[in-house]
C-alpha cells in the first residue's frame, strides 16, 4: 500500500515557525543551510537595510537563460542604484493617480463578475471572482488581452502552486530545483511579453506598457528585453496578491463572525480588517537575501555570504509587537504588518491590492446578506511553504433583500 503524503496546512508551518522561534529571533538552520529571522523588528531591519543584505541572488542560483533574460528588468531582485533607476521608471507610469483613478472600473468589473453567477447561491469564490478581477485590471492596465488569463493563470500555477518545498532540504537545492521546473514557462512568458512590447512599440496607446517604452530616468530608457521583467513582475505579482488576500479575507470572516458583522455595521473597518488579514494570512510567508558583509542581525553575528530567510509570516506574529499575535482583531490599534514588505522594496503595488480588496469585499458585502464556507465541498489550500492562499473556495450564499 502506498501512502500519500499529507498537503501541507498553515497550522504545519506556524507550528514549525514558532519551534524556530524558541531557540531565537535569528537561527541557523543546518539542513536548509540558512539563517531563519522571524522577529518583527529583525526582519524590518534587514529589509531597511540593501546594503548589507542584497536582494541580488543570481551568485547563489546556476546561470539559466531564460531567468537571465526575465531578470533584466524584475527590480525586485536588484540593489542601488540600478533598482532605484528601474523602480523610479514604473512609479512614473504606476502612480498614486493612475491607481486611485482605477476605482470606478473595479466596482465595474466586480459587478459584471458576480452579475454572471446571479441568481446561484453556490459560487466558487476563486474562479468567479478573486482570480478574473485582478487579472482583468492589471490585464488592462498593462494594455495586454485579458481574454488571455487562462494563460497567466497557468503561468502563476507553475510558479506559486507547483513547486515542492522540503524543510529539510538545501535552501540552494532546492532553489535550483525550482529553476529548472520553471524554466519552461519563464520561456513562455517572456517570449509572449516580448511580443507584446514589441508591437506596443510601434503602436503607442494609453496604457502602461506604452508609458515604459517612453518613461527616462537620468536620460535612460528600457529597452524590450528589460521591460519583459516589469510586465512579468506586474502582471503575476499585480494579480496572485489580490486573490490571495480576498480568499483569505473570506476565510478569515468566516473564522471570525464577529469581524464580520462589525464591518456590515461600519463599512469604514474595512480597510483595517484587510490589514488584519495580510498580518494573520500573509500571503508570502518569507523573503530571500543574501548577506554582503559581516553583519549582525539583534543579537546575532552573520558571516558575509550568508543566506537569510525573513520569515514574514513569523514577524507578523511576534508578541513584542502584536499583543495575542493568533488572535484575528481587526480593532488593533497599532497593525505594522510586514506582508507588502518594508524600505526600498516595499511592494509597489500594495496600493492596488488593497484597492482591489477593499472594493470587492465591500460590494460582497452589499450584495449578500450572509457569506459562508460551504461545508459539503472541500476548500483546496495552496502550499504555504511557498504561498498562503487558497486555490479553491466554495461559498454559500444569501442575497440582501
Amino acid at each position: 500500500m502506498t501512502l500519500t503524503k499529507k498537503a501541507p496546512t498553515l497550522a504545519d508551518l506556524l507550528d514549525w515557525l514558532e519551534r524556530q522561534r524558541s531557540r531565537g529571533q535569528v537561527v541557523y538552520d543546518e539542513k536548509q543551510r540558512c539563517w531563519h529571522v522571524l522577529g518583527h523588528p529583525e526582519a524590518a531591519a534587514v529589509l531597511s537595510d540593501p546594503g548589507a543584505f542584497s536582494s541580488d541572488l543570481q551568485e547563489l542560483m546556476p546561470q539559466q537563460e531564460d531567468f537571465a533574460l526575465f531578470q533584466r528588468g524584475n527590480f525586485v531582485r536588484m540593489d542601488p542604484p540600478r533598482h532605484r533607476k528601474l523602480r523610479g521608471l514604473v512609479s512614473q507610469a504606476f502612480t498614486p493617480r493612475v491607481v486611485a483613478g482605477l476605482e470606478p472600473r473595479i466596482a465595474q468589473v466586480t459587478n459584471e463578475l458576480l452579475d454572471g453567477a446571479a441568481g446561484q447561491t453556490r459560487v466558487e469564490l476563486i474562479d468567479k471572482l478573486a482570480y478574473p478581477l485582478p487579472v482583468i485590471v492589471i490585464a488592462e492596465l498593462l494594455g495586454i488581452p485579458a481574454s488571455d488569463r487562462p494563460v497567466f493563470h497557468r503561468w502563476a500555477e507553475a510558479f506559486f502552486n507547483r513547486q515542492n518545498i522540503d524543510p529539510d532540504q538545501s535552501l540552494l537545492a532546492a532553489g535550483k530545483e525550482a529553476m529548472e521546473n520553471a524554466a519552461p514557462t519563464v520561456r513562455e512568458m517572456n517570449a509572449y511579453l516580448l511580443e507584446h512590447i514589441r508591437n506596443r512599440r510601434g503602436n503607442l496607446a494609453d496604457d502602461l506598457t506604452s508609458k515604459l517604452i517612453l518613461a527616462e530616468v537620468d536620460g535612460e530608457r528600457l529597452a524590450d528585453e528589460e521591460i519583459i521583467g516589469f510586465l512579468g513582475l506586474l502582471l503575476l505579482a499585480g494579480h496572485i496578491t489580490t486573490t490571495a488576500t480576498l480568499g483569505n479575507s473570506v476565510l478569515c470572516f468566516e473564522e471570525n463572525p464577529g469581524a464580520a458583522a462589525d464591518v456590515r455595521k461600519d463599512p469604514g473597518l474595512l480597510p483595517d480588517a484587510i490589514e488584519e488579514v495580510l498580518r494573520f494570512r500573509t500571503p508570502f510567508p518569507r523573503l530571500a537575501r543574501v548577506a554582503t558583509r559581516d553583519a549582525r542581525i539583534g543579537e546575532v553575528d552573520l558571516p558575509a555570504g550568508a543566506v537569510v530567510m525573513l520569515w514574514i509570516a513569523a514577524a507578523n506574529r511576534d508578541e513584542r509587537v502584536f499583543t495575542e499575535p493568533n488572535r484575528f482583531d481587526i480593532h488593533r490599534p497599532r497593525n505594522p504588518q510586514l506582508a507588502f514588505g518594508h524600505g526600498i522594496h516595499f511592494c509597489i503595488g500594495a496600493p492596488l491590492a488593497r484597492l482591489e480588496a477593499r472594493i470587492a469585499l465591500g460590494i460582497m458585502f452589499q450584495r449578500y446578506a450572509d457569506i459562508s464556507v460551504a461545508l459539503d465541498e472541500p476548500v483546496k489550500e495552496a502550499n504555504p511553504w511557498l504561498m498562503v492562499n487558497v486555490n479553491r473556495l466554495p461559498l454559500d450564499l444569501r442575497p440582501s433583500r
